[in-house]
């Protein structure tokens, strides 16, 4: 038995040593993009996450580039990545989704986001789904549903601020609360913000080491996620009696319950956990940093409170904000473009490639990861002047900006293009409406951006905020 056991062993150990070798062997065959693997399984992991942990991450990305050029190899997460700062490649990763490349997330996030969610969906499946989720934030059910919503939930959560406020967790709940309703028809209440509660515990679980042994962070998520799922599993039950009983709603548990896929409960969690993580967070941070790089930038916050003072000069105090008046808002949507460059709230997206893949030259290995990195192009000066300064006139059309339109991917692209992209746009737009007509604010105290593991600022961007009277606009 110990020899046969013996042999085992050294059967095992030989098979694998063999596998590196002829991997090894296979890769020196290939012309792999330059770089460096950093150190042994963890490779250059730390560097980069150190560099998200600051407010300039920007080095990790700009000293590789300038060594090796805007395609390199690095080893990150445990895998070695091809990272690309090259806008032509970023189009080329994101065009070619489902045929070269598939999507790829760190274990924490897959697990934690569920295996039924839109993120980790393909094929087929993915491509109804996604196109099921546009069709419920595209601009004519934005204008003729959504919008009286947006304009109601903002105004009842600007109505609750006091004399100090932390913009971005009030950004959060406006963002969550908004999500919920055009989810689930929920109006803000307490299950609303005791289920937020959970979910922010959720999303600190994303980017840490998958192992509940080893990671509080990672524990503490799975649990939440677990509460959230129970939360959301008997809305959906519910539901479902609701809708065998005739009894219809126009949101998205009605549409899932209603089409010809016969979802189980499991599946409508996993896509609703999903959709809410991706309204909340991304939404609310950009609410938040629009307001900061404004407070910065006076010149550009005195030419935005004209335009919306100059909407509602021309409407009672009472009255919602109607499609026409988003329609009018051109600095806003210059704001808004800009406020997207420069925060970049998704930095990139990160694929697997299916194949071989060639491409500028270089060989992309079959299993490996690609990384294409919105952050490098969009903080490109080659590709934007000052192109780390906040400048909102860059967009207007007289501008003389002259950058091809795959230069600017704040929403992804291809099969993927993040569907609430114009939702989230409406949302932004709207809450800078009543919060420049409403009020005048400053910040209280120093506050810096760091980008890990998500954007965001240290101190939730905490200010002291005013009420506009009529005779202080």
């Amino acid at each position: 038995m110990a020899f046969f056991l013996h042999y085992l062993l050294i059967t095992a150990i030989t098979s694998v040593v063999l596998f590196l070798l002829l991997r090894a062997s296979r890769l020196r065959r290939l012309r792999l993009p330059p770089g460096n693997l950093g150190l042994p399984f963890v490779g250059e992991t730390l560097q980069l996450i150190a560099a998200y942990k600051t407010e300039n991450p920007e080095p990790f990305i700009d000293e590789r580039v300038s060594r090796y050029g805007s395609i390199f190899t690095t080893h990150v997460f445990g895998e070695p990545t091809v990272f690309s700062a090259d806008p032509e490649t970023n189009r080329f990763i994101l065009q070619n989704e489902g045929k070269l490349f598939e999507c790829s997330y760190p274990g924490s996030i897959s697990n934690l986001v569920g295996k039924h969610s839109l993120l980790l969906m393909k094929g087929s499946l993915h491509k109804r789904m996604h196109s099921l989720t546009m069709s419920f934030a595209n601009s004519s059910i934005i204008r003729d549903h959504l919008l009286v919503d947006i304009d109601r939930l903002i105004r009842l959560n600007l109505d609750s601020w006091t004399d100090r406020v932390f913009l971005m967790e009030e950004a959060k709940k406006i963002t969550f609360e908004l999500t919920v309703k055009q989810l689930m028809s929920y109006d803000p209440g307490e299950w609303t913000e005791s289920l937020r509660r959970e979910y922010v515990l959720v999303i600190e679980g994303f980017f840490t080491v998958p192992l509940p042994l080893f990671s509080t962070t990672y524990r503490r998520a799975i649990k939440a996620r677990t509460k959230v799922a129970e939360a959301l599993s008997l809305i959906v039950r519910e539901r479902r009696r609701e809708y065998e009983r005739g009894e219809k709603k126009n949101d998205m548990v009605a549409a899932l319950l209603a089409g010809d896929d016969n979802f189980s409960d499991e599946q409508i969690v996993d896509f609703l956990v999903a959709l809410l993580v991706a309204g909340y967070e991304t939404t609310s941070t950009i609410m938040t940093l629009a307001v900061k790089f404004l407070t910065e930038t006076p010149l550009a916050l005195a030419q935005l409170k004209e335009e919306h003072e100059g909407i509602r000069a021309k409407k009672p105090e009472s009255e919602a904000l109607q499609w026409s008046d988003y329609k009018s808002m051109p600095f806003t949507q210059c704001v808004v473009n800009e406020t997207l460059r420069v925060a970049n709230i998704i930095s990139g997206v990160f694929r697997r490639a299916m194949t071989d893949i060639n491409i500028k030259g270089y060989t992309i290995p079959k299993g490996w990861k690609v990384f294409a990195s919105f952050r490098a192009v969009h903080l490109d000066p080659d590709k934007f002047k000052d192109a780390r300064t906040f400048n909102p006139w860059r967009w207007q059309s007289n501008s003389g900006m002259s950058s091809p339109g795959n230069v600017y991917t704040p929403f992804g692209g291809g099969p993927r293009l993040c569907p609430g992209y114009e939702l989230a746009r409406v949302e932004l737009s709207v809450f800078l409406h009543h919060l420049v007509t409403r009020f005048s604010w400053e910040p209280a105290e120093e506050d810096k951006l760091v980008f890990f593991p998500t954007t965001r600022t240290q101190k939730r961007y905490p200010i002291n905020v005013r009420r506009r009277t009529a005779s202080s606009s």
